[in-house]
Parts: C-alpha cells; sequence; structure tokens
C-alpha cells in the first residue's frame, strides 16, 4: 500500500508574500516611530531638569539658604549639579544622550524663598532631540517665583 502522507507547513510563496508584508508594514511604521524616538528623548532630559529645579528650589526652602543649579564643564548638555550655600554637591546629574540644550544661565540659583536671586531673568532652557529625519524641542522655564514648568515647542 502506498500511502501519501499529508505534508503540513508553508510554501515558500507564502513565506515570501508575509516576508514582503512584513517589510511593507515595517517601512510604514519607521517614520512614526522615529518621532515617538525623538519625543520621547525631549520629554525624558526636560523631566530630568526640571526635577533638578524643582529638588533645588525644594532644598532652598527646606534649608533656608541659596541652593544653585549649576552645569557640568562643558556645559549644560554635560550634566549639572546641585549645590549648596557651602558648595556642597547636593546632586550630580550626567551628560544627556543625542539631546542638545540651547539657552540657560551660568547657574539658577534660588533664595531662602525658593525665588531667583534679586535682578535674575527668568531662565529658559531648550531642549532638542533628533531621531531620523524627526526633531523635537521641549522648553523649561523658570517664572521669576521660582517655579520650573515644561513646555511643547520651539518658542518658550
Amino acid at each position: 500500500m502506498n500511502a501519501r502522507r499529508a505534508v503540513s507547513g508553508f510554501t515558500l510563496t507564502e513565506f515570501a508574500v508575509t516576508v514582503a508584508i512584513a517589510a511593507i508594514l515595517t517601512t510604514a511604521a519607521v517614520p512614526g516611530f522615529q518621532g515617538l524616538v525623538a519625543s520621547q528623548r525631549a520629554k525624558n532630559s526636560s523631566s530630568e531638569l526640571f526635577a533638578a529645579l524643582f529638588n533645588a528650589r525644594s532644598n532652598a526652602i527646606m534649608r533656608n539658604a541659596n541652593v544653585a543649579v549649576s552645569p557640568n564643564a562643558g556645559g549644560w548638555a554635560n550634566g549639572w549639579q546641585i549645590r549648596d550655600a557651602g558648595n556642597n554637591v547636593l546632586d550630580n546629574h550626567g551628560a544627556l544622550s543625542q539631546v542638545g540644550i540651547t539657552g540657560g544661565p551660568a547657574a539658577v540659583t534660588y533664595n531662602a524663598s525658593g525665588r531667583l536671586a534679586a535682578g535674575s531673568a527668568a531662565p529658559v532652557f531648550l531642549f532638542t532631540a533628533q531621531s531620523g529625519g524627526t526633531t523635537v524641542n521641549q522648553c523649561v522655564s523658570i517664572d521669576l517665583g521660582g517655579r520650573p514648568y515644561v513646555m511643547k515647542g520651539s518658542t518658550c
């Protein structure tokens, strides 16, 4: 008796069609994914600086003394430090990855009431992240009352 066994699996044609469909879907999704990556980089980096500024303001109020946030050597994109009035480092943040920062003063100093030092202009930091052909901007600003805030956009 010569019984043929049924063979299950994919034919080469079915496999080729599946790969072609996957390639088309991947090609369509890449630009949207690049925008998502750039957006997340900008949001995360700006949120980290926001948290550092908020922390410095809280420390100034708690310690009843000046507390400053200043850039590491080479500028804000290389990270920042929070220092108390005795120049002790309270926190140190390392360099940012694939995100640029423009603007920002030499240091942001909070006085004992949590406000910016007298005569200070309101600092503005512009974060720029790129992924592929997509560029996303995020701003961190501080009002004269000392409260930091984050907003999306290239103009702060």
